[in-house]
């Protein structure tokens, strides 16, 4: 099941991460919300610090939010779904499954 990004969350709540929850906490209060918060745990920190150190060989650095986000995705092979282009930089360097919509 995809994982949703915090750019679409508010439109298509399904499954989010819990770094989307600290990004925009009212997702918790949505009545339609009845989906899987997924946590972060070490390995996803471990794997945003990979991710992170191979960005900047080739001169594209993330913030902190999106490469837990990617991580996430990554570790346990899900899709993620988002308007934010940054994550297609991610995808270069890693085997995260992007759906890029408008």
């Amino acid at each position: 099941m995809p994982i949703l990004d915090t750019s679409l969350v508010i439109e298509r709540v399904k499954n989010t991460t819990e770094v989307t929850v600290i990004e925009f906490p009212p997702i918790l209060k949505y009545h339609r919300f009845f989906g899987k918060i997924y946590l972060v745990e070490r390995e996803d920190f471990e794997f945003a610090l990979k991710l992170q150190i191979e960005l900047r060989k080739i001169g594209l650095p993330k913030a902190l939010s999106d490469l837990l986000i990617a991580s996430i995705c990554i570790n346990r092979n899900e899709e993620l779904i988002t308007r934010d282009s940054d994550f297609l930089d991610i995808a270069k360097v890693s085997n995260l499954k992007i759906k890029l919509v408008d």
